[in-house]
């Protein structure tokens, strides 16, 4: 049967499927690639907005796996969200990685030229990569019970009744985390106030 998305292990398998990574099975492997890795590459679309880094991104989170199985608890949540939240970390160090290398790029551009150019808008690329950004990071911020949800609810497209029942909590706490986060992440990505007007006396 054909699936649109990821074809995600059951629960009850990731125990298993972790023994078999830890002795080394490649086949192992290959199942979880196959199941999440549609989903790591997702992820890593929507933070790094290229689909190369993505595919990069996502290669080295399944190396991870495959070199440090017992980075993965089985005790602490699903192999799926833990996949998702180190596909998150990896890419959001992607985009800082490529910002640093894009203002030394800058700096280096602008030693050439002896007269400055009037400063045009930034681009619009650079602008939603920066705010794409801001996003994640404070994702990366949030408590670890908050940043589960989140993953799951806006990454993994699930429900908060179906993030509960993954996280094996109340349907009532997921709620409450979910929109614990929300509001945080509003409070954090807020647009702080311009320092001309602060400036007083």
């Amino acid at each position: 049967m054909e699936s649109t998305g990821d074809t995600s292990v059951p629960p009850a398998a990731d125990a298993e499927v972790h023994r078999r990574l830890i002795y080394g099975d490649e086949s192992a492997l290959a199942e979880v690639y196959t199941a999440y890795g549609p989903l790591v590459r997702r992820i890593a679309v929507r933070v790094t907005h290229a689909p190369a880094a993505a595919e990069d991104v996502a290669q080295e989170v399944f190396a991870q796996l495959w070199s440090r199985p017992y980075a993965y608890d089985t005790r602490r949540g699903s192999l799926r969200t833990w996949l998702s939240m180190l596909a998150h970390r990896r890419a959001v160090d992607w985009v800082r990685s490529e910002a640093r290398h894009r203002k030394h790029a800058h700096a280096d551009d602008s030693a050439l030229h002896t007269v400055p150019e009037p400063g045009p808008g930034p681009d619009e690329t650079v602008v939603d990569r920066e705010r794409s950004l801001l996003l994640h990071t404070a994702l990366a911020e949030l408590p670890q019970p908050q940043r589960e949800v989140v993953h799951l609810a806006y990454f993994a497209g699930r429900t908060y009744r179906q993030a509960a029942v993954e996280l094996g909590i109340p349907e009532g706490t997921a709620k409450t985390r979910l929109r614990t986060a929300l509001r945080t992440l509003a409070e954090t990505l807020a647009d702080p106030p311009d320092p001309a007007l602060e400036r007083g006396a």
